[in-house]
């Protein structure tokens, strides 16, 4: 039990006190009155004594009453109505509340920290309004009168003839047969004559006079004069005179009898039910309707609450509340008054009342002695005779219901009882505890159980209360006593009073578990308010026990509040869910808790604490609830309903919080810009960025880079110090640490990540963005106001708003909302505000699932929604860059929300018309580009910069030069071709183009392309059509190609410098052809003109086309070279057909005579060898095009290589120039492009393909492919640790590069006739040309005698040898060529091999470096024949 102001001794004490009953005359009831005070009120702060009080027993024993109390009462001659006193004891309860900012009791138990109201004023209040208001009874005395005031005013003009009536009214009240209320104590019962004198307007001789008198009638024992109203009323309002009155009316006690005798109970049907006559009615729908339904079952499971709920059972009491509060009283009396009343109570208790008791007890004492063994035998004798056998004691289980039987008032049983009450009074507890032990007996052995039980109920009090405590507290005396009246008695009152003494008596000897089992056993459907009371002090018996049972607090506590709530007394219940809920919170026992929320959230509506209840409404619905649909669905109807009515008491305030759905702040997407165009027919607008396309870091890392790419050119090399990389899209991957930036009339689309966490569907409807802008003009200094937002702020910002947006169950949604700036300035965005409602039949009891079928507009709410917000508030990313930030928590901004409206910009839109899909490797397709400026401002420096330059291409500065040939144009060739003369078939056409035309070898980046746009500026509104010509990769499979067009305004911004287009093309290629070529030194040494240098070139292509692609054949149109250095001069081939043609899985190889050209810087020389009738011109576009794109891309790709060997590059710098000179002898700077058609059927229709396939040739004999053989990984090997060293060794040429200084060619005949019958020796002159290869002077060796070889070997080539100087050393300058004379000597017929001389050759300078033996030519081969 909770603590409590009184301790149990004073408790009880005060429970039983003795009655005084008050007659006033009229006369004195208005002197009275004119205090606001009856004369039983007037009196009552004043009935405890303060001195203690001796008297004697009937053994002459001095006996001491301490802090004695009396209660002076006026005479009531009805018995108060049930219905009345049930109404009075609600009232107390229900005024008596927790004092507000009282600090409660922090209780910690286990992992529990409690905040409990240590104490509990109402009950306490309840308990003392209870016992005061019990209607005395026949079988105790303790409630009996035992004297009368009887009371006149001195200002009356008979004040003696008063009292006679007022002496003979009390004789008939307590004597005459037609009142039966109040009881008396004893009929002798004591009168005191009190004559009131009221000091400021009576006669004060007057009244001693007739205290005189009185005292010669009545004795200076019975009579007393008492002087009140010393002060005049209107006279020092401004003294402050005590009001010990109105704490003791507040508690408004059932002596008030008039205001309730007609009182009736109208009330709902959670309260008792009561009748004007105080008699228990079953209604229909009342107490029996407790039974249908589950203990714990509120008022409507799924209705809305009524507000008309029962709030009036309160009214009356706290009307005379605040009229005693508003009333002063006793305004008349001084203090010295006071201390007249108090005078007069003591005398009136040691002169009158107590000498009178103690006279009564010793007559009582005197009669039991006297009466005892005649009495006793008598009445048993009469008993035996009507009832035939004394009937032998039994346990109270077994004992009849006689609970009917009536003692007559004079039996002896009854006078023991009356003796021992009178001593209780006077806490004579040892006598008393002895009588109630006698009489015990004698009703047991009567089987008068309500007497019986009445006495033991006290003997068990008694003996707590015994100084000394000699005996232990009979808590038996008090079950049995229980037991008795609520099972055999039927009396719950008298059951009640005994359960409220023994809880108190066991708490204060810390039983708490015994103390909290009897209470609850109390609890019971005829007394709601009884019932909680007690089930919430067992609660608290079970939180104050040694160790604390947290959950029985709890648990008992919810039923307690169940109770409150039946009975009518809302903030008790609410206190009691509240209390409750700090065991349940947060352990994971979700419904317990949601059954705790949703009544705390009802009782809190009732008593209109709205915010209580919206906030426990709320907890409902955020926590994942595992509630099913239909109750989730009623929780949100009442919480819809509870946050109505919750905002229509402030229209005018901000707008809510609300909690559903759910927001994923972190997963809100902001995007910048128009939505994307769809494709129409033919034309395909640029991919750009979309809300749709997922985030990949890799592919914005790239795009990132393209973008400092075009910068970087723009700026000269160097990227500004304020670049800032465009993000269109903007969500938790990005970088969100700078303001972004969007243009004026552009609009910002916010993606709201939202999630239904209920079973059943939310609708919100008129869902739009809240925001807050600032207004700055940033061509001016001056900034403007904030403006939240409005509905005059359209102008400013236009917003977009949803008219419904439905979530499914357990659904996630993204919601996309529009804002358009119209003014530049700063823009925050706070968060989303909408309605919020439930869909009308959303829950269906035949387990479809009900969100199917609901489409957008075509689902109807349920009339209930409520408009609020949600902010959108965002955490920027964990810093963790310096050590402070590593060792604390500290975040980044995020500010994706918060975009800069910036001054108009150009606005760029491109289609691509005819863009392919699909290629094959190697084709080239020519297709459109329409760029168009949708903006009001004009755009120029359009540049396009990809990763993959030699994908694509506008066309060379020659583009517009190159006339179309008209066949051309009839097959749509996407090349310029002219037709060829049939006489220059397989020889070269010669052509030059400069790579400057094509934008390479500028200098600037390969992969930034300016665009050619017409006067360099697109005007707004403008739209211009380009030619693009696209090559498919060489490498087979789906290839992304990512396009990015960079262009700015015409205007300088301070904000903005440019803007970009993003465009990712997908491209599926097939293989088509591959291509090797391999390029060697002709044996000729001289060409038509007569010159040194010439090469052949092999080339080798494969057919590698899979027939699925529909490629019948392959047909080779033409073959060019482009060198600065070298040309093709004819083609060799053998065979007669005009092309070549390959069908799938086939091999050609073709042969060409490559030599060398006029040196030239700038320019390259083309040379195209045309198979058929029409010359493709490969020095223009777009075939130069993709060849000076392809030489970039390889030279880039060699360049990164070299790149890597930083460190030897340095010290080749060093090298002398001659070791250049001998590795130039076997590079060779020829490109080759082999230009194709491709016969495609598809449908039925034949379509022809054309492209092209570049090889780079860069060193003599080796063999190069049109595509980089990919390399095969290494075997996985143990990783080694070196060090590099310090002075790299200079490289010198490998001997493959030293033997090809010199070139060699044999001049002899091929057959040689020669008579040996006539001439044994056959001499054949043969002529050695020597051709130095390179630009440096050689020293050369030439030695003519034959190796020591095998026997074999001259067998099989035969000997002859070489006649005169068979040893030369020659001196060869640069690009020389030497002829030497020899003579060959032949003995016999046959087939010689001439080609045995041996050349050594090394540069003259190079003394380091051995002479080196050259690559031998072919072999040599003569015929000598006999003649």
């Amino acid at each position: 039990m909770a603590q409590c102001v009184q301790s149990v001794q004073e408790f009880i004490q005060d429970s039983f006190v003795p009655l005084v009953a008050a007659l006033c005359s009229e006369e004195a009831e208005r002197l009275t009155r004119r205090n606001n005070l009856s004369f039983a009120e007037l009196v009552r702060p004043f009935c405890r004594l303060t001195s203690e009080v001796h008297m004697r027993d009937p053994n002459n024993q001095l006996h001491i009453i301490k802090n004695l109390k009396i209660a002076v009462n006026n005479i009531i001659t009805h018995p108060p109505q049930p219905g009345a006193i049930r109404k009075l004891l609600h009232d107390v309860v229900s005024v008596s509340q927790p004092a507000e900012g009282l600090v409660a009791n922090v209780i910690t138990a286990g992992d529990y920290d409690l905040n409990i109201s240590a104490t509990t004023p109402w009950f306490e209040s309840y308990r003392e309004c209870f016992l005061q208001s019990m209607p005395a009874s026949d079988h105790e005395f303790l409630n009996h009168y035992v004297a009368c005031m009887l009371v006149v005013s001195s200002s009356e003009p008979d004040p003696v003839e008063q009292f006679l009536k007022l002496s003979q009214e009390q004789h008939r009240i307590q004597h005459s047969s037609e009142y039966s209320y109040p009881k008396w104590f004893i009929p002798n019962t004591l009168k005191y004559y009190v004559l009131l004198h009221d000091v400021s307007t009576g006669e004060e001789q007057r009244a001693d006079s007739i205290y005189e008198e009185m005292k010669q009638r009545y004795g200076t024992q019975g009579c007393y004069l008492l002087k009140i109203n010393s002060r005049v009323s209107n006279r020092g309002a401004d003294e402050q005179i005590p009001d010990p009155w109105s704490q003791y009316l507040q508690k408004n006690t059932i002596q008030n009898q008039d205001s309730y005798e007609d009182y009736t109970v109208v009330s709902n049907k959670n309260t008792d039910h009561l009748i004007s006559d105080g008699v228990e009615s079953e209604i229909k729908d009342g107490l029996s309707n407790n039974f249908k339904t589950h203990p714990l079952q509120l008022d409507h499971p799924s209705g809305s609450l009524d507000s008309t709920d029962y709030m009036k059972a309160s009214t009356s009491l706290q009307d005379s509340k605040k009229s005693n509060s508003g009333t002063p009283h006793g305004a008349c009396l001084t203090l010295t008054d006071h201390d007249r009343i108090r005078q007069f109570i003591q005398e009136f208790t040691f002169r009158g009342l107590l000498p009178h008791i103690e006279k009564t007890i010793r007559q009582l004492n005197d009669q039991l002695i006297s009466r005892k063994g005649l009495s006793r035998s008598l009445f048993s004798a009469t008993k035996k005779w009507f009832s035939g056998s004394k009937v032998p004691e039994k346990s109270i289980n077994e004992l009849k219901n006689t609970s009917g039987l009536l003692y007559p008032p004079e039996a002896p049983e009854l006078q023991i009882r009356k003796m021992a009450d009178l001593c209780f009074l006077v806490q004579h507890y040892e006598l008393a505890y002895s009588c109630y032990h006698t009489a015990k007996k004698d009703f047991l052995n009567d089987q008068a159980m309500l007497y019986a039980a009445g006495a033991l109920e006290m003997a068990a009090v008694s003996a707590f209360l015994q100084p000394g405590a000699p005996r232990p507290y009979p808590a038996h005396y008090m079950e049995t006593a229980i037991q008795t009246y609520r099972d055999i008695c039927k009396n719950m009152v008298l059951a009640e009073r005994c359960v409220l003494l023994s809880a108190e008596i066991l708490k204060s000897q810390s039983k708490y578990s015994e103390a909290a089992a009897l209470l609850i056993r109390l609890t019971s459907e005829d007394s709601d308010l009884r019932s909680a009371l007690l089930l919430e002090q067992a609660a608290h018996c079970f939180i104050n026990m040694k160790s604390p049972m947290v959950r029985k607090f709890a648990f008992h506590m919810i039923l307690a509040g169940h109770r409150f709530s039946k009975a009518g007394q809302k903030k008790h219940a609410l206190r009691c869910y509240c209390q409750a809920m700090q065991v349940y919170k947060g352990k994971g026992w979700s419904l317990a808790e949601d059954h705790i929320n949703f009544t705390i959230g009802r009782q809190s509506f009732t008593l209109r604490q709205l915010d209580n209840a919206v906030s426990a409404f709320r907890h409902i619905l955020i926590n994942d609830s595992k509630q099913p649909p239909a109750q989730q669905g009623a929780f949100l109807r009442e919480y819809l309903y509870v946050y109505k009515n919750a905002t229509q008491l402030s229209p005018d305030g901000p707008l809510p919080q609300l909690p559903l759905p759910y927001i994923n702040s972190s997963a809100t997407r902001v995007f910048f810009g128009h939505d994307r165009r769809p494709a129409e027919g033919e034309k395909q607008a640029a991919t750009h960025v979309s809300l749709d396309q997922e985030y990949d870091s890799e592919s914005s890392q790239q795009w990132k880079e393209l973008e400092e790419q075009v910068v970087s050119v723009i700026n000269k090399g160097t990227i500004p110090s304020n670049f800032q990389p465009t993000q269109f899209c903007l969500n938790r991957y990005s970088d969100n640490s700078k303001f972004p930036l969007a243009v004026i009339e552009e609009p910002i689309t916010v993606e709201v990540s939202f999630r239904n966490p209920l079973k059943v569907p939310l609708l919100l409807t008129d869902l739009s963005l809240l925001w807050k802008f600032q207004p700055k003009d940033f061509s001016a200094k001056h900034d403007g106001e904030t403006k939240e937002q409005g509905t005059c702020d359209e102008d400013m910002v236009g917003t977009e708003a949803i008219a419904e947006f439905l979530i499914n169950s357990e659904e996630t949604k993204v919601a996309r909302l529009k804002l358009f700036p119209h003014q530049t300035g700063e823009l925050h965005i706070l968060g989303v505000v909408y309605n919020l409602g439930s869909v009308q039949g959303a829950v269906s009891l035949d387990g479809l699932d009900p969100s199917i079928g609901l489409q957008t507009g075509k689902f109807v709410s349920n009339g209930l929604s409520v408009r609020g917000r949600q902010d959108l508030e965002i955490q920027g990313p964990r810093l963790n860059n310096t050590k402070e930030e590593k060792t604390s928590i500290k975040y980044g901004p995020d500010r994706r929300l918060d975009p800069i409206i910036t001054e108009e910009m150009p606005l760029l839109e491109v289609f691509f018309i005819n863009f392919p899909t699909g290629l094959l490797c190697g084709e080239i397709r020519k297709a459109y580009v329409e760029f168009v400026n949708v903006s009001k401002c004009p755009l120029t420096a359009l540049k396009v910069v990809s990763k993959h330059p030699e994908f694509f291409t506008f066309g060379g500065n020659t583009a517009v030069l190159t006339p179309l040939s008209p066949s051309a144009s009839e097959n749509c060739s996407a090349y310029k071709t002219v037709v060829t003369d049939p006489t220059s078939v397989r020889t070269a056409l010669l052509s030059s183009a400069s790579s400057a035309d094509f934008g390479v070898g500028t200098g600037g980046s390969p992969e930034v392309i300016q665009v050619p746009l017409p006067d360099a500026v697109l005007l707004p509104g403008a739209s211009v059509q380009l030619p693009m010509w696209l090559r498919g990769p060489d490498e087979e499979g789906v290839h992304e190609i990512n396009f990015l067009f960079y262009y700015e305004s015409i205007k300088k911004h301070s904000k903005m410098c440019h803007r970009v287009l993003r465009h990712t093309a997908v491209i599926c290629t097939s293989r088509s052809l591959h291509i090797r070529a391999t390029v060697c030194r002709s044996n000729a040494l001289g060409d038509e003109e007569g010159r040194g240098d010439n090469m052949l070139l092999f080339v080798d292509v494969e057919n590698i086309n899979t027939s699925e692609t529909g490629v019948k054949e392959f047909h080779i149109v033409q073959v060019s070279s482009n060198s600065k250095h070298w040309k093709l001069q004819k083609s060799v081939n053998i065979s007669g057909d005009k092309d070549t043609k390959l069908a799938s899985r086939e091999r050609a190889k073709l042969c060409f005579k490559a030599v060398r050209c006029k040196n030239s810087e700038e320019n390259y020389t083309f040379a195209d060898i045309v198979f058929g009738n029409e010359q493709i011109i490969s020095s223009a576009s777009p075939c130069a095009d993709f060849f000076f794109q392809s030489l970039s891309s390889e030279f880039k790709r060699t360049h990164v290589q070299s790149h890597t060997h930083a460190s030897q590059r340095a010290v080749k710098q060093t090298f002398d120039e001659t070791v250049r000179l001998i590795q130039r002898c076997s590079e060779v700077d020829l490109n080759i492009v082999v230009l194709w058609k491709a016969y495609v059927v598809e449908d039925s229709k034949q379509l022809i393909l054309e492209g092209q396939h570049h090889v780079a040739l860069n060193t003599v004999g080796k063999e190069a492919f049109s595509f980089p053989q990919k390399q095969e990984l290494p075997e996985t090997v143990l990783l080694k640790f070196f060090r590099p060293e310090n002075t790299p060794v200079p490289a010198r040429p490998t001997p493959e590069q030293l033997s090809n200084l010199i070139k060699t060619s044999l001049h002899y005949p091929e057959s040689f006739n020669h008579s040996f019958h006539q001439k044994s020796l056959c001499l054949v002159p043969v002529t050695l040309l020597l051709s130095n290869c390179s630009q440096a002077v050689v020293d050369v060796m030439i030695d003519l005698r034959h190796k020591p070889a095998s026997s074999e070997a001259l067998e099989i080539h035969g000997s002859f040898t070489w006649l005169g100087q068979t040893q030369y050393k020659l001196q060869l300058k640069g690009q020389e060529v030497y002829s030497l004379q020899l003579k060959a000597c032949f003995v016999h017929t046959g087939v010689y091999n001439l080609g045995t001389p041996r050349v050594f050759a090394k540069l003259v300078d190079q003394v380091t470096l051995f002479e080196t033996s050259q690559q031998n030519s072919m072999p040599a081969l003569i015929i000598i024949n006999n003649i």
